[in-house]
């Protein structure tokens, strides 16, 4: 689920808190990236317990008709129950493996706040998508998957309020939005109707090679601080430190830190990895400003010999 980008941004974000909470503990740093990406996690869990809880409401509210109603035809009762029978929805509504981690995580969100879910559901009544789909009598697991997957671009994702409230909940998750978005996006595209409950479950990173990855970034570049400023203030020497933009100087940092310390990634993808995170979490013209710094320090560190890179794509 998490990329190398997506963990170096976690760790950017880690370095960004101490700096504001003026913490120099390396524990509590450690402890905060731990808990940052858990959370990146339970993020996902929740945008797909809101659509358990659409599903919920839409058969709380099939119940009260069908008490205050009786169907004249037999014809319409299929209407009414179909969103409440979509497929992809019952995949959810059915998943023990999902309803377990969701109680041992206590993500209780939507039960706490029906606010919110309330107010998505009004939205998808509202929605042509969503009277197409109940108006054509074409029945299929793909057509159920292709209606959710629209309702979560169209409906769900781009909602302010939602965002609002996850911002409002958990400080680094504005930055995790858009990265657990297109993640379930993604990962709703590639469901079948015979996937297994674990599906739903993915990995949260690739492997522990990568966690182990994170936590030696976040200390490296802590623990090398100065020297690692040193290295800045050398290739900017008509530059005041306090002039450079907070996050560019973070970026740098971490970037010169794994140029020396990680001989397994060539340096032209770290160097790539930063410009584009600087591009969406800095100032315009950082990209260039630490792109012109970093190629200057590796033609440096080449010629001393500092650069031992080592693996595949190295050549």
């Amino acid at each position: 689920m998490l990329t190398r980008r997506h963990i170096r941004v976690k760790v950017m974000q880690s370095i960004y808190a101490l700096i504001q909470s003026k913490d120099d503990s390396l524990e509590k740093q450690k402890k905060f990236l731990d808990v940052s990406i858990e959370n990146m996690y339970s993020l996902y869990l929740l945008l797909l317990s809101l659509l358990i809880e659409v599903h919920q409401m839409a058969d709380n509210q099939l119940k009260l008709s069908s008490k205050k109603y009786i169907a004249s035809t037999g014809d319409d009762l299929p209407f009414k129950e179909k969103f409440v029978a979509n497929k992809l929805l019952l995949q959810l509504v059915n998943n023990e493996q999902l309803k377990e981690e969701l109680e041992i995580r206590k993500l209780d969100n939507w039960y706490l706040n029906e606010e919110y879910v309330k107010l998505i559901y009004k939205s998808i009544l509202e929605s042509d998508r969503y009277l197409k789909y109940m108006h054509t009598k074409d029945i299929s697991y793909d057509k159920d998957k292709e209606l959710i997957i629209d309702l979560f671009k169209e409906i769900i994702a781009p909602n302010e309020k939602i965002y609002d409230y996850f911002e409002d909940d958990k400080l680094t998750w504005v930055d995790d939005i858009p990265i657990v978005n297109t993640y379930l996006l993604k990962h709703l595209k590639k469901v079948k109707e015979n996937s297994r409950d674990a599906f739903f479950l993915p990995s949260l990173i690739k492997d522990e090679e990568d966690m182990q990855y994170a936590q030696k970034l976040l200390s490296k570049t802590l623990l090398t601080n100065s020297e690692l400023e040193k290295e800045i203030e050398g290739k900017t020497p008509n530059w005041d430190k306090d002039r450079i933009a907070g996050i560019d100087a973070i970026l740098m940092k971490m970037a010169i830190c794994e140029l020396l310390n990680f001989p397994s990634i060539p340096e032209k993808v770290t160097i790539n990895e930063y410009l584009e995170i600087a591009k969406e979490y800095s100032t315009p013209k950082s990209s260039i400003f630490i792109n012109g710094i970093l190629d200057k320090l590796v033609k440096e560190y080449k010629k001393e010999g500092k650069l031992n890179k080592i693996g595949r794509g190295l050549l």
